[in-house]
């Protein structure tokens, strides 16, 4: 195990931390999916600091930030950007959207309309968008946070199940406790906290990190254990839809990722069921009558990890 980069990455989530507190285990997790190279949905209530995380943890690496809000009148140039006739040069000349940007904040995702949803899903599959035909990379690293409130519906448009499965976890940050409201309340009376973040850590870090974590070596037993619960969500009757050969690629990327943001040179069994109901719940269809009968994604992916033989 590499100290130095283990050290770098734990400068990082500290210095998050120092902005979001109590939220220790969710900024564990958002690292771990910035070295995997997954996307992260967070879904959550108005005000709970979703913003701020994807602020605090770009302004922790020297990374370039991009913010969008979706609208329903927002339109897919909106994003990726347009071509522009310059009269100088006679030519068209593209200027780039927000889109081109290390990490991308799509506040709201679900008020735009599927149309301009789509217009990500290229971006977050491939790290590139396609523009009057032609192939335009976007920055590597490539990293994409969406918010989206949980309980509001009006004016919204419920993500296809195609770009739910592009988002590496789905988080939630939930209220810290009263002590640490209280905490907050004195440390941003003068000025909001994520406006005194410095950079510890660059990009040419986190690259270091995403080819460390590829070598961390995983046991035959665990990676059996990854597929084990993956295919489990398969086998229910309250899931119509079960878990993709995809979601277990990126449970098996996000547990190597964790081990190493833990400082560990070996993935156990504890980082994967720690991360499996944030990568796999998300990607279930429940049948309609498991439904109505109060049966959640979450709740089923519990039960799957209970029941599923750890390997020891």
């Amino acid at each position: 195990m590499n100290r130095t980069l283990h050290e770098t990455l734990a400068r990082v989530a500290a210095q998050v931390g120092t902005v979001m507190r109590g939220q220790e285990a969710v900024t564990r997790k958002l690292v771990a999916a910035w070295i995997a190279g997954t996307h992260v949905l967070l879904e959550d209530f108005p005000g709970t600091g979703k913003t701020t995380l994807a602020k605090a943890l770009s302004k922790s690496v020297a990374a370039r930030f991009s913010r969008i809000q979706f609208t329903p009148d927002l339109l897919p140039s909106d994003i990726v950007g347009v071509s522009v006739w310059d009269q100088n040069e006679r030519a068209f000349r593209f200027h780039e959207g927000p889109v081109f940007a290390d990490v991308l904040l799509a506040d709201e995702i679900n008020r735009a309309s599927p149309r301009t949803q789509s217009a990500l899903l290229e971006a977050m599959a491939e790290s590139q968008v396609t523009v009057d035909g032609r192939r335009r990379p976007l920055p590597d690293p490539y990293f994409v946070i969406a918010t989206q409130n949980p309980v509001e519906s009006h004016g919204t448009y419920p993500l296809p199940e195609a770009q739910l499965d592009r988002f590496g976890m789905r988080l939630s940050l939930g209220y810290v406790s009263a002590e640490e409201e209280a905490r907050m309340l004195d440390y941003s009376a003068a000025e909001h906290p994520v406006d005194r973040l410095e950079p510890c850590a660059s990009l040419d870090d986190l690259r270091a990190a995403r080819t460390a974590a590829a070598r961390i070596p995983v046991a035959a037993a665990v990676r059996d254990y990854v597929v084990a619960l993956v295919a489990g969500t398969r086998r229910r009757a309250e899931i119509r839809m079960g878990a993709s050969p995809r979601a277990s690629i990126t449970l098996f990327q996000l547990a190597r990722a964790l081990a190493l943001v833990d400082g560990l040179d070996y993935v156990t069994p504890d980082h994967v069921q720690a991360i499996a109901v944030d990568v796999l719940a998300h990607r279930l269809a429940l049948d309609p009558q498991a439904r109505y009968a109060g049966a959640t994604a979450p709740e089923l992916v519990r039960s799957i990890v209970a029941a599923v033989p750890v390997p020891v």
